[in-house]
């Protein structure tokens, strides 16, 4: 019976209310004076108030499980930076921070729907979508605090996009450039070939990092594609060159192996020599590409590039973007509360996979318009907005048929093939 939530712990001792079976609740009851029960304006308050609770929480959880799960795919990639390049711990914390505007503009829309079929999916088990109904309140009365927290996302989610994103993304690359920069010489390792020099190969047999010596060095020189060399040394001592983005190795006792146009050779042998690595070769100014844009640097890409090529559509395309993912946490408004409350004894779990399949359904549908868009097949503002337009219209055909208490074909199918896979797989296991 109605034993939770908003409708729960209203005993017959309050007139105005008569509930079976209080019991002993999760969260604390919400009590109404009598005079105060059936007010339409408290009440709606009311129900908006608990119902963003009821959203707020797993959207919360939602944004913690699918941040880490995202970053979990960087991991290795920082680790590798924190044993091989020796960064400080602060320096990958920045990384991360500067990563978030990234993974921001996916995690927000998908935490909302997830936190909508969580949110849903309890109210409706619980039999309180029920109570809400037989208070007079239909279905479409759970559709303002709903909007209003969609706009709250939408509007997270278009700050990240039109702010936060170009800010992470060219932070984050300058964060790079100057750690190759300045832990160059950290990366070495002994009896490996170290390729992050521009143009050379790097191999050494002992290596001191403390004071920066080395022994048994081997260098393949292709700095010069026409006269590639490679460079033998007993000793040597590497060191960064004051003032400047180059590093200076000093060899001693070796000899230099050159072929000249497929028909000679030369071989120079020298008690000391200087080879100077020019790291700017390496770290470029950051280069941006239109993710790294400013919503004012898309708008004037477009401005300058009228003619109809790659360049402009792959900006048409990134400009439609910030707006259409965004909205996407509007079009889940209108998904997730049907979805949460037409699977209401499916569990958590089913709510979030239930999340997963829709999310995955959307990208691909979003993926697939972006290649269109981007070969010229179909316009780009249709390729980028073709998912919007087309879940939205799904959105509302399914809150639509579960406002007037019909089942949706969907789930039924999904239900029998469900019990047919089931059915098969027990009869494998049982044998003949």
């Amino acid at each position: 019976m109605f034993d939770k939530g908003i409708f729960a712990g209203l005993c017959p001792d309050i007139p105005a209310v008569s509930v079976m079976n209080c019991k002993k609740k999760r969260r604390p009851a919400l009590y109404f004076p009598t005079h105060l029960m059936y007010h339409t304006t408290v009440m709606k308050k009311t129900l908006s108030l608990y119902i963003s609770r009821e959203i707020a929480v797993p959207f919360l959880l939602g944004m913690a499980t699918f941040t880490s799960v995202l970053l979990m795919g960087r991991f290795l990639q920082l680790a590798d930076l924190v044993v091989a390049r020796g960064v400080l711990f602060s320096d990958i914390l920045r990384m991360i921070v500067y990563l978030l505007p990234f993974f921001s503009m996916v995690t927000i829309p998908m935490s909302f729907l997830l936190a909508l079929l969580l949110a849903f999916g309890r109210l409706s088990a619980d039999s309180e979508i029920t109570a809400m109904k037989a208070s007079g309140m239909g279905l479409y009365s759970v559709l303002p605090p709903v909007l209003s927290c969609a706009l709250l996302a939408y509007f997270a989610t278009t700050f990240v996009t039109v702010y936060a994103l170009p800010w992470g993304n060219t932070s984050f690359k300058q964060l790079l450039l100057n750690i190759i920069e300045t832990r160059a010489t950290l990366n070495l390792k002994e009896r490996v070939f170290n390729d992050d020099f521009p143009g050379l190969v790097l191999y050494i047999d002992r290596y001191d990092a403390d004071k920066s010596s080395m022994s048994g060095i081997l260098i393949q020189d292709e700095r010069n594609p026409k006269e590639p060399s490679t460079i033998f040394a007993e000793q040597g001592m590497i060191e960064r060159v004051p003032g400047t983005k180059a590093l200076r190795l000093s060899l001693k006792n070796g000899g230099i192996h050159r072929s000249l146009d497929r028909t000679g050779y030369r071989l120079l042998e020298f008690k000391d020599y200087e080879l100077t690595i020019n790291l700017a070769q390496t770290a470029k100014e950051v280069t941006k590409n239109e993710l790294d844009m400013t919503f004012a640097e898309l708008r004037e890409t477009l401005r300058t590039h009228t003619a109809d090529n790659k360049e402009r559509r792959d900006t048409l395309i990134e400009f439609h973007r910030r707006f259409s993912l965004p909205f996407a946490c509007i079009v889940f408004a209108l998904v997730g509360v049907p979805l949460g409350i037409q699977n209401q004894r499916s569990g958590k779990a089913s709510g979030f996979s239930v999340s997963i399949g829709v999310i995955l359904v959307y990208y691909v549908v979003l993926s697939a318009g972006k290649t269109l868009g981007q070969k010229g097949v179909v316009h780009p503002a249709v390729a980028v907005w073709a998912p919007d337009v087309v879940f939205l219209l799904l959105g509302a055909y399914l809150f639509r048929k579960t406002a007037l208490e019909q089942r949706i074909p969907l789930f039924d199918y999904a239900r029998e093939l469900i019990a047919l896979a089931r059915g098969m797989a027990y009869r494998r296991r049982s044998g003949p």
